[in-house]
């Protein structure tokens, strides 16, 4: 059954290229050039029942990958339609080669070819008697070139701080994390193939270091530095809110689903890779001091700029399956300005595209 299917389709593919763009009226002293007509007649009627058949292939292997019908089922399908296109060609072609002798024997008037672009038909003789065959293509659609998708990120943050040991880092590691929530739209750059697509849109990102030592920040004449709090600290966390513009180029297989009038590509349940990155702003900075001072628990807010840097901008790749990723990013503009020593957010996390 595979072979009859790999030969209807090169068939296919050696026949679809017939156009007629024209109407010629072919009178009797012209037999040679009817009957030559009359045998692309011929190939375009095998050429259609083979298009038919490869239609319903492709339904049948839909219904396979739906689960409503088994394998087993589906060969036994798949040679029925066989048979039936095969004969289909047979009963048409020897109407067609009946007319030919018809023609031969009575002298018919004329033979008549039409086409358009999506009309091909055939008049043998004149008036009512004569034999009219019709057929009609409508050209294929392809899967819309962009969509749309859901984006939610979480996982953990620190800094890379220049001469020092990312061990050494004054954030806690299972304290410090970050949460990214956007709206991307996801392109793909080739019209015949969604290997590669490009992934844009516009996210919210949240930077989150909880500081160890007892250490909170303060601004030190626009200089932000780590001090001792007077106080014991329970809990001392640095946030930035971010908005920023994500762009990556994205690779992956894509699963083809051929139907009869459109193609669609689909990426459930295949590997994909990301690689690109982030341009945007910091539009909020906050530090949250919780301690306690003469028995009283006190929560403390500020609410400044702490001299982080306005301008956000980094690198950021992905690598997963299906919806889920590994992702990571990095910013490459600094969290501080007018630093002596320079310091890097970096975010490793788990990342979900959702269709």
């Amino acid at each position: 059954m595979h072979t009859i299917i790999k030969h209807v389709t090169v068939l296919i593919l050696l026949c679809c290229g017939l156009q007629l763009y024209a109407q010629d009226t072919i009178k009797n002293p012209e037999k040679d050039k009817a009957i030559h007509s009359l045998e692309s007649l011929k190939e375009s009627i095998r050429a259609e029942e083979r298009d038919a058949l490869r239609i319903e292939v492709i339904t049948v292997n839909e219904r396979v990958l739906h689960k409503e019908i088994s394998y087993k089922e589906a060969e036994d399908l798949k040679e029925a339609a066989a048979i039936k296109r095969a004969l289909n060609i047979e009963n048409r072609i020897r109407i067609t080669e009946n007319r030919m002798e018809y023609f031969e024997r009575n002298k018919t008037d004329t033979i008549s070819f039409e086409n358009s672009k999506n009309m091909f038909s055939v008049t043998i003789g004149a008036g009512e008697k004569g034999l009219k065959i019709k057929g009609k293509s409508k050209p294929i659609k392809y899967d819309i070139r962009t969509g749309n998708q859901f984006l939610f990120a979480i996982g953990l943050n620190n800094a890379i701080i220049e001469g020092q040991d990312f061990s050494d880092s004054p954030y806690k590691v299972g304290g410090s994390g970050f949460v990214e929530l956007g709206w991307l739209w996801n392109t793909r750059l080739f019209k015949h193939t969604n290997f590669a697509r490009i992934k844009y849109g516009l996210s919210l990102q949240w930077n989150k270091y909880e500081i160890k030592d007892n250490n909170y920040f303060e601004d030190n004449d626009k200089v932000t530095t780590l001090e001792d709090f007077s106080y014991n600290l329970k809990k001392a966390k640095f946030r930035t809110t971010s908005l920023v513009i994500p762009v990556h180029f994205e690779f992956g297989p894509s699963q083809k689903i051929e139907k009869k009038d459109r193609i669609r590509y689909i990426n459930n349940d295949t590997f994909k890779i990301g690689l690109g990155g982030f341009a945007g702003a910091n539009i909020g900075t906050i530090q949250k001091l919780k301690y306690e001072e003469n028995g009283d628990a006190i929560k403390h807010k500020t609410k400044r700029d702490f001299n982080t840097n306005t301008f956000i901008y980094g690198l950021s790749g992905y690598i997963g399956y299906d919806d889920f990723s590994v992702y990571i990013k990095y910013n490459l503009s600094e969290t501080f300005k007018n630093q002596e020593v320079k310091q890097n957010n970096i975010s490793l996390g788990l990342r979900l595209d959702l269709d």
